[in-house]
C-alpha cells in the first residue's frame, strides 16, 4: 500500500513539474490582424517530441494563450487531433510571418487530416473559436522571436 501511495505521489510531482515546464517556456507573440495587435502567451513546441505532443491530453487552456509549432524548415504541414481535447483554431504561417490559412474549430480527438496548403514553417494553435475573435484570416502576420521578418 504504501509502494502504491509513494508511486502516485511521484506521478503527482512529475504531472506538475510538466506543467511548470510548460509554463516557463511560455513567450509572447503578436497576432497583427485587421482588428489590431493581439498579445498571445505561447509555449513552443520546436523539438520532434514536442511538437509530436503538442496539445494533446489538456482539458483546457487559457485565454490568450495557444502553442507554436516549429517545424525548422519551410514544408507542407498536415496536423490532426488525436489525443486533444479541446476545439482549436491553427493558423498556418510561413518563413516570415504571414497567416496563409486558418483552419477553424478543430474537432476534439478526431483523425481527419488538417493540411496547411501552401508551405509553411510554423503553425500556431489557438482556443477553438479564438481566430475569429482576433479577426485572423489569410495575409495576417504574427510576429514573434523565432520569427524572421523580411
Amino acid at each position: 500500500m504504501r509502494k502504491a501511495a509513494a508511486f502516485l505521489a511521484l506521478i503527482a510531482c512529475a504531472g506538475a513539474g510538466y506543467l511548470a515546464f510548460a509554463a516557463d517556456r511560455l513567450g509572447t507573440a503578436t497576432l497583427v490582424t485587421a482588428t489590431g495587435e493581439h498579445p498571445i502567451a505561447v509555449e513552443i513546441a520546436d523539438t520532434p517530441k514536442s511538437r509530436e505532443i503538442g496539445l494533446m491530453n489538456r482539458d483546457a487552456m487559457p485565454d490568450g494563450q495557444g502553442m507554436l509549432f516549429d517545424f525548422e524548415e519551410t514544408r507542407v504541414v498536415t496536423m490532426w487531433m488525436k489525443n486533444t481535447l479541446i476545439p482549436l483554431d491553427m493558423l498556418f504561417i510561413d518563413e516570415t510571418g504571414t497567416v496563409t490559412r486558418v483552419a477553424a474549430n478543430a474537432k476534439p480527438l478526431s483523425l481527419e487530416l488538417i493540411p496547411s496548403g501552401p508551405p509553411v514553417r510554423y503553425v500556431l494553435e489557438l482556443n477553438g473559436g479564438a481566430a475569429a475573435r482576433y479577426g485572423a484570416k489569410a495575409g495576417d502576420r504574427l510576429r514573434h522571436e523565432i520569427i524572421s521578418a523580411p
